[in-house]
């Protein structure tokens, strides 16, 4: 009897995943608003144009979205008690106005029709796309979430202080599995970090009284004196140092050289839990193969973009990101 009522479970969280891709399509908006795929690349070319830096800003956004509550739009929201004002995102999430611009031509082209859970998605696909990385046709049809969830966005977010095993459970948590955990880590090939969240690494981690012994030498030295004891925990440095803003494997290469900026980077590769064989492997094969890199990197963000959508008649349709219809 345990035995059925397992098989039973497990059927009906497979009927609830294939119900949920079958809603999403990527020819949702193709009648109700044919040219918003053009009307949102033209909008993610200017912001990046204007700030490079903005295409990781736009992808981490949509990860950020995605982890908690599914994409639902709700890291969007404002409001004290929002998912911005979280740990993870306070005075660190950033593309907001970008999406509002993004969402003001939307609207003046079909008014009422697209959500910002979707622009947010496509924003970040074309981020990865104009940065170098690989197109992926994006399945749409999500609706926006009317709350946010704080709480959430500080439990749920895999953060660069957490241990690997912490990491990939809460990848797992949201159905995302080790490929995931690995190919998404990738994402880090663009964008920039504060000091705050990796000088833990360069004078006395984890108590030791030195820096973490995975970090290559001159990284650190680069790094000391870059993020000082006492110094601006706001300056950012770029995730990888190889090439900033190109999408590409040298976030993998770096990790093999003890190069990774962030401690849940490097672990991915240099961690002495049993999970990492398996991240190590992948970093490994990442690291030279490109086109497996790419294809596995956009499997993976089709997934997390089908976490938990609302769909159908669940939530709406923000005229404004920034808040829930009156």
């Amino acid at each position: 009897m345990k035995r059925a009522n397992g098989w039973s479970l497990l059927l009906s969280f497979l009927m609830v995943c294939l119900v949920t891709r079958a809603q999403l399509s990527t020819d949702f908006y193709s009648t109700t608003c044919p040219g918003l795929l053009s009307i949102v690349r033209r909008q993610v070319q200017l912001a990046i144009k204007n700030e490079m830096r903005m295409a990781g800003s736009l992808l981490r956004l949509h990860f950020h979205d995605c982890f908690v509550n599914g994409c639902d739009g709700s890291v969007l929201l404002d409001g004290n008690n929002g998912e911005k004002f979280a740990a993870p995102n306070i005075n660190s999430a950033r593309g907001f106005e970008v999406v509002d611009a993004i969402k003001t031509a939307v609207e003046n082209a079909c008014s009422g029709v697209v959500s910002c859970a979707d622009i947010l998605t496509i924003a970040a696909r074309d981020s990865v796309l104009l940065s170098g990385g690989p197109f992926y046709r994006v399945p749409l049809g999500r609706r926006d979430g009317l709350v946010g969830n704080q709480g959430g966005a500080n439990t749920s977010l895999p953060s660069p202080f957490d241990p690997i095993d912490t990491i990939i459970s809460k990848f797992a948590n949201v159905s995302l599995n080790l490929t995931d955990v690995v190919s998404l880590s990738g994402a880090h090939t663009i964008g920039f970090a504060k000091c705050a969240v990796f000088s833990n690494r360069l004078f006395n981690f984890s108590g030791t009284g030195s820096p973490d012994s995975t970090m290559e030498a001159s990284m650190v030295s680069d790094l000391q004196n870059f993020c000082p004891i006492n110094g601006d925990a706001n300056r950012i440095a770029p995730l990888d140092r190889n090439s900033t803003d190109l999408f590409d494997i040298h976030y993998f290469q770096n990790l093999l050289v003890g190069r990774g900026l962030l401690s849940s980077d490097q672990i991915l590769f240099s961690a002495n839990e049993t999970a990492a064989v398996a991240t190590r492997s992948l970093v490994q094969l990442y690291s030279g193969n490109p086109k497996l890199f790419f294809d596995d990197f956009a499997n993976s963000m089709i997934k997390m973009g089908s976490i938990s959508p609302l769909t159908g008649s669940s939530g709406e349709i923000r005229r404004n990101c920034r808040v829930a219809n009156s």
